[in-house]
């Protein structure tokens, strides 16, 4: 009887084992197959993946000149040498030169930039290119992607590091004080270096270019943003072929109203027309909202010793979209909005509503940063 016993519990631990090693021995296989996946990205792409040096001048404290030097990351864009970065990589470079697998190879020219998008275009002279990289859809992408980030921190040359997408369609602040939106956020370290490389997929493709941290050190703390690939596709071919990327623009100064901020307005002694939609604070000169009718404050008051211009429109729907707040009208203008085509507008004014067309033209170089 109990060498029966024995014998049943020797059987049941042995199966009990054997599920054991074949569990582990599928998690082991699952790892090395991403661990595999990883080592192809940086493979395929390292190579066309670059190292940026700049230098330039600026002035002391006495207004001598004094030089200075900084680096950054690229990547070949296509087969005529065109390399993509951030903006804020080469801002006020004097000279640029480009490192393929470490090694120093040439001078790069600027073909062109958009600092609101923190992207920047440029050129080398040489032959024998290394395959560029190709760009992937952002908008497929999903929370919990792996990603691999390839670039130049420290000046590193080379690095790799390997995350998740963490958050998508995050909304960050370009290099001229304006936003950014469609920007992923991911756990893949990026540090200073890392700026302009790319954000790839596990099939090597580029989902975005490595732009900003959010760390109180200065250093990766696991919050890093890139620029969506969607507008890489729709400001790089632009900015080779003009040098610039022009922006929509209505000429409006505006302010978010909602349920809390009118509320506070009211408990100040100041009625607001609405608790929803975008208040015109301003109306700017010979700008598309103006010639389309669209009216800002005619009075100004002052908050906690702040003027505020109150009486103009509501901004309620944009092509029969209701609008909330105007970052998404930002966004909107960004990412959909077309230079010469028209914009109808829904508003609010002396308690009636009416409707305004107006069209879209090119942002001004004179236009401040909090107009849209």
């Amino acid at each position: 009887m109990n060498h029966r016993r024995r014998w049943k519990r020797g059987v049941l631990v042995l199966l009990v084992g054997l599920v054991a090693w074949g569990t582990t021995g599928a998690s082991a296989g699952g790892a090395f197959e991403l661990q595999e996946q990883v080592i192809r990205v940086y493979e395929e792409v390292a190579a066309s993946v670059v190292h940026i040096a700049v230098r330039g001048t600026t002035e002391d404290v006495f207004m001598r000149p004094v030089p200075t030097a900084g680096s950054g990351s690229g990547f070949l864009f296509d087969d005529d040498g065109h390399i993509v970065t951030n903006y804020h990589v080469i801002a006020d470079a004097e000279t640029i030169t480009v490192a393929f697998d470490g090694v120093d190879c040439c001078p790069a020219v600027v073909v062109g930039v958009d600092p609101s998008t923190d992207l920047a275009v440029l050129r080398v002279e040489r032959v024998d290119l290394p395959p560029p990289l190709v760009l992937a859809e952002s908008s497929a992408l999903r929370v919990g992607q792996f990603v691999v980030a390839v670039g130049n921190p420290f000046g590193l040359q080379g690095t790799a590091t390997f995350g998740i997408i963490s958050a998508l369609e995050r909304v960050i602040r370009s290099p001229d004080g304006r936003f950014i939106g469609e920007a992923i956020q991911t756990d893949a370290a990026i540090n200073p270096g890392n700026s302009g490389g790319p954000l790839l997929d596990l099939e090597g493709r580029v989902i975005g270019v490595n732009s900003q941290i959010i760390s109180p050190v200065e250093a990766s703390a696991g919050i890093g943003f890139a620029v969506a690939s969607d507008t890489v596709a729709r400001v790089v071919p632009v900015l080779i072929a003009q040098g610039r990327f022009p922006h929509p623009y209505l000429g409006v100064v505006g302010f978010d109203l909602s349920a809390e901020r009118v509320q506070d307005f009211r408990e100040s002694g100041i009625e607001l027309p609405m608790a929803r939609g975008i208040l015109v604070l301003a109306v700017e000169a010979d700008s598309p909202a103006e010639r389309a009718g669209l009216r800002g404050g005619n009075r100004t008051i002052s908050l906690n010793g702040i003027p505020f211009p109150l009486g103009g429109d509501v901004i309620l729907e944009i092509n029969g979209t209701p609008t909330s707040s105007v970052l998404d009208l930002i966004l909107g203008l960004e990412s959909r909005g077309v230079i010469g085509a028209p914009l109808t507008l829904l508003v609010l004014r002396d308690g009636e509503t009416l409707t305004l067309t107006a069209t879209l033209a090119e942002r001004p170089e004179s236009s401040q940063s909090f107009s849209f």
